[in-house]
Protein backbone atom coordinates (compact mmCIF):
# COMPACT_ATOMS: atom_id res chain seq x y z
CA UNK A 1 0.00 0.00 0.00
CA UNK A 2 1.05 3.45 -0.91
CA UNK A 3 1.65 6.29 1.28
CA UNK A 4 -1.00 8.84 1.70
CA UNK A 5 -0.05 12.64 2.13
CA UNK A 6 -2.78 15.52 2.69
CA UNK A 7 -1.75 19.35 3.23
CA UNK A 8 -4.43 21.74 3.75
CA UNK A 9 -7.33 22.81 6.31
CA UNK A 10 -10.91 20.84 6.53
CA UNK A 11 -12.93 23.82 5.55
CA UNK A 12 -11.53 23.80 2.10
CA UNK A 13 -10.10 20.18 1.42
CA UNK A 14 -12.69 17.84 1.62
CA UNK A 15 -9.82 15.02 1.31
CA UNK A 16 -8.35 15.79 4.88
CA UNK A 17 -11.88 16.64 6.47
CA UNK A 18 -13.03 13.25 5.60
CA UNK A 19 -9.87 11.89 7.22
CA UNK A 20 -9.94 14.29 10.04
CA UNK A 21 -13.68 14.94 10.49
CA UNK A 22 -13.16 18.25 12.72
CA UNK A 23 -13.23 22.11 11.63
CA UNK A 24 -9.42 23.34 11.01
CA UNK A 25 -8.90 26.41 9.47
CA UNK A 26 -5.48 26.59 9.03
CA UNK A 27 -2.82 23.98 6.93
CA UNK A 28 -2.00 21.09 8.47
CA UNK A 29 -0.44 17.68 6.98
CA UNK A 30 -1.90 14.18 7.55
CA UNK A 31 0.01 10.74 6.22
CA UNK A 32 -0.44 7.33 5.75
CA UNK A 33 3.31 5.74 6.23
CA UNK A 34 2.97 1.89 6.41
CA UNK A 35 -0.59 1.34 7.93
CA UNK A 36 -0.27 4.36 10.63
CA UNK A 37 -2.62 7.60 10.22
CA UNK A 38 -0.16 10.62 11.10
CA UNK A 39 -1.50 14.35 11.84
CA UNK A 40 1.12 16.74 12.28
CA UNK A 41 -0.69 20.13 13.36
CA UNK A 42 -0.33 23.02 15.63
CA UNK A 43 -0.12 23.14 19.46
CA UNK A 44 -3.38 24.68 19.51
CA UNK A 45 -5.33 22.55 17.25
CA UNK A 46 -3.42 18.88 18.75
CA UNK A 47 -5.44 18.15 21.35
CA UNK A 48 -8.65 18.53 19.61
CA UNK A 49 -7.29 16.01 17.11
CA UNK A 50 -6.19 13.01 19.64
CA UNK A 51 -10.03 14.38 21.50
CA UNK A 52 -11.77 12.46 18.17
CA UNK A 53 -10.49 8.96 19.67
CA UNK A 54 -10.05 7.97 15.98
CA UNK A 55 -6.14 6.47 16.40
CA UNK A 56 -4.51 8.99 15.06
CA UNK A 57 -0.74 9.41 15.67
CA UNK A 58 -0.89 13.46 16.51
CA UNK A 59 2.42 15.44 16.61
CA UNK A 60 2.86 19.14 16.38
CA UNK A 61 5.02 21.23 14.34
CA UNK A 62 7.48 21.83 17.15
CA UNK A 63 8.54 18.34 16.82
CA UNK A 64 9.86 19.07 12.90
CA UNK A 65 11.89 23.09 14.38
CA UNK A 66 9.10 25.29 13.91
CA UNK A 67 10.11 27.34 17.11
CA UNK A 68 13.93 27.60 14.83
CA UNK A 69 12.07 28.93 11.83
CA UNK A 70 10.05 31.53 13.43
CA UNK A 71 12.50 32.92 14.82
CA UNK A 72 14.59 32.88 11.92
CA UNK A 73 14.28 35.88 9.05
CA UNK A 74 12.22 33.80 6.67
CA UNK A 75 8.88 35.78 5.44
CA UNK A 76 5.90 33.75 6.06
CA UNK A 77 5.77 31.56 2.65
CA UNK A 78 9.54 30.70 2.98
CA UNK A 79 8.66 29.93 6.72
CA UNK A 80 5.79 27.66 5.63
CA UNK A 81 7.64 25.71 2.61
CA UNK A 82 10.46 24.44 4.47
CA UNK A 83 8.30 23.57 7.25
CA UNK A 84 6.59 21.55 5.17
CA UNK A 85 9.87 19.99 4.02
CA UNK A 86 11.41 19.20 7.46
CA UNK A 87 7.96 17.48 8.26
CA UNK A 88 7.62 15.26 5.31
CA UNK A 89 11.55 14.20 5.24
CA UNK A 90 10.97 13.99 9.37
CA UNK A 91 8.32 11.67 8.64
CA UNK A 92 10.34 9.43 6.19
CA UNK A 93 8.23 9.87 3.31
CA UNK A 94 10.17 9.04 0.60
CA UNK A 95 7.12 8.79 -1.95
CA UNK A 96 3.62 9.53 -1.90
CA UNK A 97 -0.11 10.01 -3.24
CA UNK A 98 -1.47 12.88 -2.96
CA UNK A 99 -4.90 15.05 -4.29
CA UNK A 100 -5.73 16.53 -7.42
CA UNK A 101 -5.45 20.21 -5.67
CA UNK A 102 -2.20 19.42 -3.29
CA UNK A 103 -0.89 23.15 -2.93
CA UNK A 104 1.80 23.23 -5.92
CA UNK A 105 4.23 25.24 -3.99
CA UNK A 106 4.84 22.86 -1.27
CA UNK A 107 4.67 19.71 -4.53
CA UNK A 108 7.43 22.05 -5.91
CA UNK A 109 9.75 21.78 -2.81
CA UNK A 110 8.71 18.88 -1.96
CA UNK A 111 10.02 17.39 -5.80
CA UNK A 112 13.07 19.22 -5.31
CA UNK A 113 13.94 17.39 -1.78
CA UNK A 114 13.59 14.60 -3.61
CA UNK A 115 10.20 13.20 -2.50
CA UNK A 116 8.35 11.39 -5.21
CA UNK A 117 4.32 12.55 -5.39
CA UNK A 118 1.88 10.58 -7.85
CA UNK A 119 -1.48 12.78 -8.09
CA UNK A 120 -4.55 9.83 -7.92
CA UNK A 121 -7.82 12.08 -7.58
CA UNK A 122 -9.76 9.09 -8.09
CA UNK A 123 -8.62 7.51 -4.83
CA UNK A 124 -9.85 10.03 -2.37
CA UNK A 125 -13.29 9.86 -4.94
CA UNK A 126 -13.49 6.36 -3.73
CA UNK A 127 -13.05 7.04 -0.39
CA UNK A 128 -15.47 9.69 0.23
CA UNK A 129 -18.13 7.85 -1.80
CA UNK A 130 -19.00 5.59 0.75
CA UNK A 131 -20.27 7.95 3.40
CA UNK A 132 -19.47 6.94 7.05
CA UNK A 133 -22.23 6.98 9.67
CA UNK A 134 -21.33 10.15 10.99
CA UNK A 135 -21.71 11.73 7.19
CA UNK A 136 -24.67 10.71 6.33
CA UNK A 137 -26.20 11.38 9.57
CA UNK A 138 -24.83 14.97 9.16
CA UNK A 139 -26.01 14.93 5.40
CA UNK A 140 -29.71 13.76 6.93
CA UNK A 141 -29.71 16.73 9.13
CA UNK A 142 -28.66 19.20 6.27
CA UNK A 143 -31.41 17.79 4.48
CA UNK A 144 -34.29 17.83 7.20
CA UNK A 145 -32.77 22.13 7.04
CA UNK A 146 -33.17 21.96 3.34
CA UNK A 147 -36.70 20.65 3.54
CA UNK A 148 -37.64 23.14 6.34
CA UNK A 149 -36.13 25.71 4.18
CA UNK A 150 -38.35 24.67 1.15
CA UNK A 151 -41.47 25.00 2.98
CA UNK A 152 -40.63 28.16 4.66
CA UNK A 153 -40.39 29.84 0.84
CA UNK A 154 -43.84 27.90 -0.30
CA UNK A 155 -45.15 28.90 2.95
CA UNK A 156 -44.00 32.58 1.96
CA UNK A 157 -45.59 32.25 -1.61
CA UNK A 158 -49.40 30.35 -0.52
CA UNK A 159 -49.75 33.47 2.03
CA UNK A 160 -48.21 36.45 -0.91
CA UNK A 161 -51.17 39.25 -1.49
CA UNK A 162 -51.11 41.06 -4.99
CA UNK A 163 -49.66 44.43 -4.60
CA UNK A 164 -49.08 47.15 -7.40
CA UNK A 165 -48.43 43.90 -9.93
CA UNK A 166 -46.06 41.83 -7.53
CA UNK A 167 -46.51 40.49 -4.40
CA UNK A 168 -46.22 40.96 -0.78
CA UNK A 169 -46.33 39.38 2.15
CA UNK A 170 -47.34 41.20 5.58
CA UNK A 171 -46.78 44.41 4.05
CA UNK A 172 -43.11 43.68 2.45
CA UNK A 173 -42.91 43.71 -1.24
CA UNK A 174 -42.00 39.60 -1.84
CA UNK A 175 -38.85 39.27 -3.64
CA UNK A 176 -35.99 36.69 -4.02
CA UNK A 177 -33.92 38.35 -0.99
CA UNK A 178 -36.52 38.52 1.72
CA UNK A 179 -37.54 34.29 0.50
CA UNK A 180 -33.59 33.89 1.25
CA UNK A 181 -33.62 35.83 4.56
CA UNK A 182 -36.09 33.45 5.39
CA UNK A 183 -34.92 30.31 4.47
CA UNK A 184 -31.32 31.19 5.96
CA UNK A 185 -32.96 31.70 9.50
CA UNK A 186 -34.63 28.34 9.21
CA UNK A 187 -31.08 26.44 8.35
CA UNK A 188 -29.80 28.16 11.16
CA UNK A 189 -32.93 27.22 13.08
CA UNK A 190 -31.80 23.94 11.99
CA UNK A 191 -28.30 23.49 12.96
CA UNK A 192 -27.25 24.69 9.08
CA UNK A 193 -26.50 27.46 7.10
CA UNK A 194 -25.76 28.19 3.00
CA UNK A 195 -23.17 30.43 1.55
CA UNK A 196 -25.40 30.63 -1.09
CA UNK A 197 -28.81 29.01 -2.39
CA UNK A 198 -31.12 29.70 -5.50
CA UNK A 199 -34.33 31.58 -5.59
CA UNK A 200 -34.83 32.66 -8.72
CA UNK A 201 -37.90 33.82 -10.81
CA UNK A 202 -39.24 34.48 -14.47
CA UNK A 203 -37.13 34.12 -17.03
CA UNK A 204 -34.22 34.10 -14.08
CA UNK A 205 -34.80 30.20 -13.88
CA UNK A 206 -34.04 29.36 -17.00
CA UNK A 207 -30.47 29.74 -16.23
CA UNK A 208 -29.50 26.93 -13.71
CA UNK A 209 -26.99 28.54 -11.53
CA UNK A 210 -28.82 32.02 -11.44
CA UNK A 211 -29.18 32.92 -7.79
CA UNK A 212 -31.99 34.96 -8.11
CA UNK A 213 -33.07 38.38 -7.70
CA UNK A 214 -35.76 41.23 -7.57
CA UNK A 215 -39.63 41.34 -6.77
CA UNK A 216 -42.02 38.10 -7.66
CA UNK A 217 -44.41 39.11 -10.07
CA UNK A 218 -48.10 38.15 -9.54
CA UNK A 219 -48.09 35.47 -12.07
CA UNK A 220 -44.83 34.14 -11.65
CA UNK A 221 -42.48 30.65 -11.59
CA UNK A 222 -40.35 30.38 -8.21
CA UNK A 223 -37.55 27.88 -8.44
CA UNK A 224 -35.86 27.40 -5.31
CA UNK A 225 -32.84 24.81 -5.21
CA UNK A 226 -31.25 24.64 -1.60
CA UNK A 227 -28.16 23.22 -0.35
CA UNK A 228 -26.98 24.09 2.90
CA UNK A 229 -24.19 22.61 4.88
CA UNK A 230 -24.96 20.80 8.53
CA UNK A 231 -22.86 23.09 10.87
CA UNK A 232 -21.51 19.61 12.97
CA UNK A 233 -20.56 17.59 10.14
CA UNK A 234 -19.76 20.06 7.22
CA UNK A 235 -21.87 17.59 4.89
CA UNK A 236 -24.64 19.18 2.83
CA UNK A 237 -28.25 18.23 1.20
CA UNK A 238 -29.41 19.31 -2.07
CA UNK A 239 -33.09 19.98 -3.01
CA UNK A 240 -34.74 21.88 -5.71
CA UNK A 241 -38.75 22.22 -6.09
CA UNK A 242 -40.29 24.33 -8.72
CA UNK A 243 -43.64 26.73 -7.65
CA UNK A 244 -46.14 28.95 -9.71
CA UNK A 245 -48.36 31.77 -8.10
CA UNK A 246 -51.12 33.32 -10.10
CA UNK A 247 -51.47 32.28 -13.70
CA UNK A 248 -48.17 31.06 -15.49
CA UNK A 249 -48.33 29.59 -19.14
CA UNK A 250 -49.81 26.42 -19.14
CA UNK A 251 -46.34 25.27 -20.80
CA UNK A 252 -44.59 25.52 -17.28
CA UNK A 253 -46.66 22.80 -15.58
CA UNK A 254 -46.48 20.64 -18.94
CA UNK A 255 -42.37 20.64 -18.23
CA UNK A 256 -43.02 20.01 -15.14
CA UNK A 257 -45.05 17.16 -15.22
CA UNK A 258 -42.09 15.66 -18.01
CA UNK A 259 -39.85 16.35 -15.35
CA UNK A 260 -41.39 14.13 -12.82
CA UNK A 261 -41.96 11.48 -14.92
CA UNK A 262 -38.16 11.68 -15.51
CA UNK A 263 -37.33 11.65 -11.73
CA UNK A 264 -39.44 8.45 -11.63
CA UNK A 265 -37.61 6.66 -14.54
CA UNK A 266 -34.23 7.86 -13.30
CA UNK A 267 -35.05 6.87 -9.62
CA UNK A 268 -36.46 3.44 -10.61
CA UNK A 269 -32.74 2.84 -12.01
CA UNK A 270 -30.58 3.46 -8.80
CA UNK A 271 -28.99 0.75 -7.52
CA UNK A 272 -25.26 -0.93 -6.97
CA UNK A 273 -23.67 -1.18 -10.49
CA UNK A 274 -25.93 0.80 -12.38
CA UNK A 275 -23.72 3.28 -14.73
CA UNK A 276 -24.68 7.18 -14.00
CA UNK A 277 -24.08 7.91 -17.56
CA UNK A 278 -26.57 5.16 -18.72
CA UNK A 279 -29.47 7.19 -16.14
CA UNK A 280 -28.80 10.42 -17.80
CA UNK A 281 -28.90 9.09 -20.93
CA UNK A 282 -32.28 7.36 -20.32
CA UNK A 283 -33.98 10.94 -19.51
CA UNK A 284 -32.10 12.38 -22.45
CA UNK A 285 -34.17 10.14 -24.76
CA UNK A 286 -36.96 10.50 -22.45
CA UNK A 287 -36.80 14.43 -23.63
CA UNK A 288 -35.50 14.54 -26.93
CA UNK A 289 -38.43 11.85 -27.35
CA UNK A 290 -40.65 14.67 -26.73
CA UNK A 291 -39.13 17.30 -29.30
CA UNK A 292 -36.74 18.89 -26.35
CA UNK A 293 -33.30 19.10 -27.09
CA UNK A 294 -30.31 17.63 -24.95
CA UNK A 295 -27.15 16.81 -24.33
CA UNK A 296 -27.00 13.60 -25.93
CA UNK A 297 -29.06 15.18 -29.11
CA UNK A 298 -27.19 18.55 -29.90
CA UNK A 299 -24.57 18.47 -32.66
CA UNK A 300 -20.93 18.77 -31.55
CA UNK A 301 -19.57 22.23 -30.46
CA UNK A 302 -23.53 23.77 -30.01
CA UNK A 303 -23.93 25.63 -27.10
CA UNK A 304 -27.35 24.00 -25.52
CA UNK A 305 -29.45 26.68 -23.74
CA UNK A 306 -32.41 25.41 -24.11
CA UNK A 307 -34.00 22.13 -23.35
CA UNK A 308 -32.56 19.51 -20.72
CA UNK A 309 -28.78 21.14 -20.63
CA UNK A 310 -27.41 19.94 -17.44
CA UNK A 311 -26.55 16.30 -16.31
CA UNK A 312 -28.81 14.32 -14.29
CA UNK A 313 -27.47 14.25 -11.23
CA UNK A 314 -24.42 14.07 -8.84
CA UNK A 315 -22.64 13.18 -5.72
CA UNK A 316 -23.26 15.31 -2.59
CA UNK A 317 -21.62 14.84 0.71
CA UNK A 318 -18.69 16.67 1.97
CA UNK A 319 -19.08 19.00 -1.86
CA UNK A 320 -22.39 20.38 -3.41
CA UNK A 321 -20.81 18.59 -6.22
CA UNK A 322 -18.83 15.76 -6.11
CA UNK A 323 -18.44 12.11 -7.20
CA UNK A 324 -20.16 9.72 -8.64
CA UNK A 325 -21.00 11.74 -12.25
CA UNK A 326 -24.76 10.86 -13.18
CA UNK A 327 -24.21 12.85 -16.91
CA UNK A 328 -22.69 12.37 -20.26
CA UNK A 329 -18.98 10.88 -18.67
CA UNK A 330 -20.98 8.49 -16.05
CA UNK A 331 -19.45 6.55 -13.29
CA UNK A 332 -20.80 2.60 -11.82
CA UNK A 333 -23.13 3.35 -8.43
CA UNK A 334 -21.53 1.92 -5.58
CA UNK A 335 -23.17 1.53 -2.50
CA UNK A 336 -23.06 4.16 0.27
CA UNK A 337 -23.21 6.39 -2.81
CA UNK A 338 -25.69 9.76 -2.05
CA UNK A 339 -26.39 11.09 -5.20
CA UNK A 340 -29.33 13.96 -6.46
CA UNK A 341 -31.75 12.98 -9.66
CA UNK A 342 -32.45 16.43 -11.13
CA UNK A 343 -34.26 16.42 -14.26
CA UNK A 344 -34.90 20.11 -15.70
CA UNK A 345 -36.40 21.57 -18.92
CA UNK A 346 -35.56 25.69 -19.72
CA UNK A 347 -36.01 28.34 -22.78
CA UNK A 348 -33.35 30.93 -22.48
CA UNK A 349 -35.34 34.16 -21.88
CA UNK A 350 -38.76 32.48 -20.72
CA UNK A 351 -38.48 30.27 -17.67
CA UNK A 352 -37.71 26.56 -16.46
CA UNK A 353 -38.07 24.03 -14.21
CA UNK A 354 -36.38 21.79 -12.16
CA UNK A 355 -37.04 18.98 -9.41
CA UNK A 356 -34.26 17.43 -7.81
CA UNK A 357 -34.04 14.56 -4.97
CA UNK A 358 -30.93 13.08 -2.57
CA UNK A 359 -31.23 9.01 -2.75
CA UNK A 360 -28.95 7.01 -0.90
CA UNK A 361 -27.25 4.22 -2.94
CA UNK A 362 -27.86 1.04 -0.47
CA UNK A 363 -26.97 -3.10 -0.84
CA UNK A 364 -30.14 -3.66 -1.99
CA UNK A 365 -31.51 -0.67 -4.33
CA UNK A 366 -31.64 3.42 -2.29
CA UNK A 367 -33.19 5.39 -0.26
CA UNK A 368 -34.66 8.21 -0.99
CA UNK A 369 -33.53 10.67 1.51
CA UNK A 370 -36.02 14.28 0.66
CA UNK A 371 -39.29 14.24 2.11
CA UNK A 372 -40.77 16.89 0.58
CA UNK A 373 -44.20 17.84 -1.40
CA UNK A 374 -44.13 18.03 -5.22
CA UNK A 375 -46.65 20.25 -5.81
CA UNK A 376 -46.51 23.12 -7.75
CA UNK A 377 -48.97 25.45 -6.72
CA UNK A 378 -47.57 27.17 -3.73
CA UNK A 379 -51.37 27.12 -2.76
CA UNK A 380 -51.39 23.06 -3.12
Amino acid sequence: MSNVLIVGDTIRTPELRHEVPLGIPDAFFYAEIDGRRVVVCSAMESARVEGLGMDLDVHTTEEFGADELRRSDLDLHTYATELATRIVRGLAVGAATVPRDFPLGIADALRAAGVELTVDQQLFDDRRRRKSPAELAGIRRAQRAAEAGMAVGRDLLRRAEPLHGGLAVDGDPLTCELMKQHVQSVFLVNGAIAEEMIVSHGPQTAVGHDMGSGAIAADDIVLLDLFPVDLESSCVADITRTFVVGNPPDEICDWYDLCREALDLAVAEVRPGANGGDIHRLVSEFFADRGFPTLLTKAEGEVLLDGFYHGLGHGVGLEVHEAPSLGMIGQELVAGDVITIEPGLYRRGFGGVRVEDLLHVTENGYELLTDCPYDMEASG
